[in-house]
């Protein structure tokens, strides 16, 4: 029988005792797969990943990553983990070549002999090895921290938001080498606001509000979408979103962009004349409406919504 990487069962947290981040957590990831936590901000992924990095006491409730004890083990599961904060967290001062090599002293660590684990990203960054690190772009800061992360070849890497703030280049770059990490049997867990980059994943948690709402791999969240989901652009998105308030179908909609989404719980043969008449009605102007498949950011709408 296989051990999970990590086991949450019941987990909560409250600041200041009485605001809720975090409300009867309760997952599992299994050991080598990529696992995202996805949900807004505020959402409460920072605070679960201080708690699994054993930066933060729960409240309540049992964690134990590798079979050991969060709380009581705290020191032995600071030497399996690499972390990646959400802001950087490097010495700016320190060159990127001192960077790694501080981590690697502090983790006890042989660079050589741990190489061919960061040299994919290494390669990016070497050319600029004497550069101070406050110096590299957004995306260079987060390869480097991610080198530093993964120094001492840890059994699980959490990444809190890495691509936060990061181009969109960047951003694939990033998770392309997340792929190859998996494949050096790390678990990886990691949290971000990007409903897109949760298909990336093996499974995702979609977290609100301090709850998980819901645990799948994303293209089961896809499958179960209950709504006939359509798209079309509005000459004046806000203009319609008021209107819509008095749509009198059973429908969920919101903005895309500078389109408008929206998703029917009914018969479409008679549902989509009256939308368009509905629309007319109230002179709207719109481009052609159009079926979509939906995509986890539409799951993750709709399931918020269904739940409320």
């Amino acid at each position: 029988m296989s051990v999970s990487a990590i086991s949450i069962k019941g987990v909560n947290k409250t600041y200041e005792g009485k605001i809720e981040a975090l409300k009867d957590i309760n997952l599992d990831v299994e050991e080598g797969e990529v696992f995202g936590l996805v949900g807004p901000d505020g959402a409460g992924k920072s605070t679960l990943f201080n708690i699994l990095t054993t930066l933060l006491l729960p409240d309540s409730g049992q964690i134990k990553v590798f079979l050991m004890d969060a709380v009581r083990d705290y020191k032995s599961i600071r030497q399996i983990i690499g972390y990646l904060p959400g802001t950087f967290s490097l010495y700016p001062d320190l060159s990127v070549q001192e960077n790694l090599d501080f981590f690697a002293v502090m983790y006890k660590s042989d660079i050589e002999e741990n190489m061919s684990l960061i040299e994919p990203i290494w390669k990016q960054i070497s050319p600029f090895k004497d550069r101070k690190a406050g110096k590299l772009s957004g995306g260079m800061k987060q390869k480097l921290a991610l080198c530093c992360a993964l120094i001492h070849r840890p059994s699980i890497l959490f990444l809190d938001e890495p691509t936060t703030g990061v181009d969109p280049v960047s951003r694939k770059e990033f998770w392309d080498i997340l792929k190859s990490i998996r494949q050096q049997n790390i678990t990886v867990v990691v949290s971000t606001p990007y409903m897109d980059e949760a298909t990336r994943c093996d499974r995702i948690a979609l977290i609100q509000d301090g709850r998980i709402i819901g645990i799948n791999p994303p293209q089961t969240f896809i499958n179960n979408f209950k709504g006939k989901l359509y798209t079309f652009k509005s000459e004046n998105i806000f203009s319609l979103l008021k209107v819509m308030e008095q749509c009198p179908l059973n429908c969920n909609y919101y903005p895309y962009g500078e389109h408008c989404h929206v998703a029917f719980y009914e018969d479409m043969q008679e549902a989509l004349p009256k939308f368009e008449a509905f629309l007319q009605e109230h002179h709207q102007t719109y481009e052609t409406i159009t079926p979509i498949d939906p995509s986890v950011e539409d799951c993750f709408i709709e399931i918020v919504t269904h739940s409320n």
